[in-house]
C-alpha cells in the first residue's frame, strides 16, 4: 500500500456515482486487444479486483463464461449492478470484499484483472494470494492510462482542462498533502509493478499499448464530476464546505473557458499481463 497510508472504508465514499461522467474512457478496443493476446474464448471465469462501478469488468464479461467483480465499497458495487442491467450484461456477480480477503470463497479463475487498482493493496500478500487463485497458464492483468504518454502533435479546439489549477484548488482546500479516506498519501502510490509480481513467481510479462489520441469534449459538469470521482477530492473530504468548493470550482472553469467547454486527447491504454509459472506433473 502507498507509504505511511492505512485503507479505511470511506476511500471512494459518495464518488461512485460520478465515475462514469467524470472518468475518461479507456482507449476504444482494449477489451478487444486483451482478448486476442490471452486468446479469451468465452471460457473460464474472471475476477475484476477494486472494480469499482465495473467500466472494465462489463467491457470484458462477454469473453468469459463467468465474471466476478469485487469492491470494499458498496456505493460502487451498485453502480456496476445498474450499469450492467442497464447493458444487458447477465453473467456478472459482485462481492462485497478488500483484495486483502482474497481467496474469499470464490474459487478459480482464467484472468484475475486490476484496473488502476493494485497500488492500493498490500501488493506482495495480494499478488501471491492471486497466483494460487490461477488456473494453469491463467494471466495477472494490469490495466491503466498510459505512463508517461508522447506529446500530443494535433492542437485542441477549445482550451484544455485545467487539471493543475484544479488541484491547486483541492490543496486550498484539503491542505498541501493529498488526501485519501481518513489518511494522506506522503510519498503518492507506488508503481513498479513487474518487481512485485515477479517477487510472487509470474512470469512471461507482456506489455501492450492501445492507442488512443481521439479529441473529446469535456463540459464544467464533466470535469466537476472527475474531482468528486477522486479519491484525494471525494466529496466527503470537504464536510460542510463541500458546496462552497464547487462554486469556486465552477467560477474558475468558467475563467478558463466561459462556455464551460473544453476538449482533451483520450489517453492510450497500457495493459501489462503476466502469467502463471509452468507447473509440473
Amino acid at each position: 500500500m502507498p507509504d505511511g497510508w492505512q485503507w479505511d472504508r470511506t476511500l471512494f465514499q459518495g464518488s461512485a456515482a460520478y465515475y462514469e461522467r467524470g472518468r475518461l474512457p479507456y482507449a476504444p478496443g482494449f477489451a478487444e486487444t486483451l482478448a486476442t493476446a490471452l486468446g479469451l474464448d468465452g471460457r473460464g471465469r474472471l475476477l475484476d479486483v477494486g472494480c469499482g462501478p465495473g467500466t472494465v469488468i462489463l467491457a470484458l464479461a462477454r469473453f468469459f463464461a463467468e465474471a466476478v467483480g469485487i469492491d470494499p465499497d458498496e456505493d460502487m458495487l451498485a453502480e456496476a449492478e445498474r450499469q450492467a442491467r442497464r447493458r444487458g450484461v447477465t453473467n456478472v456477480r459482485w462481492t462485497a470484499a478488500r483484495a486483502e480477503d482474497l481467496p474469499a470463497g470464490l474459487g478459480e479463475f482464467r484472468v484475475v484483472v486490476f484496473a488502476q487498482s493494485f497500488h492500493w493493496t498490500d501488493r506482495d500478500r495480494v499478488a501471491a494470494t492471486v497466483l494460487e487463485m490461477l488456473e494453469p497458464g491463467g494471466t495477472f492483468v494490469h490495466v491503466s492510462d498510459l505512463k508517461n504518454p508522447p506529446a500530443a502533435t494535433t492542437p485542441l479546439p477549445l482550451p484544455a482542462p485545467p487539471y493543475a489549477q484544479i488541484g491547486d484548488l483541492v490543496r486550498r482546500y484539503l491542505g498541501p498533502v493529498r488526501r485519501a479516506g481518513q489518511g494522506t498519501l506522503v510519498n503518492g502510490t507506488p508503481n513498479r509493478e513487474d518487481l512485485v509480481l515477479a517477487k510472487a513467481g509470474f512470469e512471461n510479462f507482456e506489455r501492450h499499448v492501445v492507442p488512443a489520441g481521439d479529441v473529446i469534449v469535456r463540459t464544467a459538469d464533466d470535469l466537476v464530476a472527475w474531482a468528486f470521482s477522486r479519491s484525494d477530492s471525494a466529496p466527503h473530504l470537504f464536510g460542510d464546505r463541500r458546496e462552497e468548493f464547487e462554486q469556486d470550482l465552477r467560477a474558475m472553469l468558467r475563467q478558463v473557458s466561459p462556455d464551460n467547454r473544453f476538449t482533451e486527447h483520450l489517453p492510450a491504454t497500457e495493459i501489462m499481463t503476466w502469467r502463471t509459472p509452468h507447473r509440473e506433473g
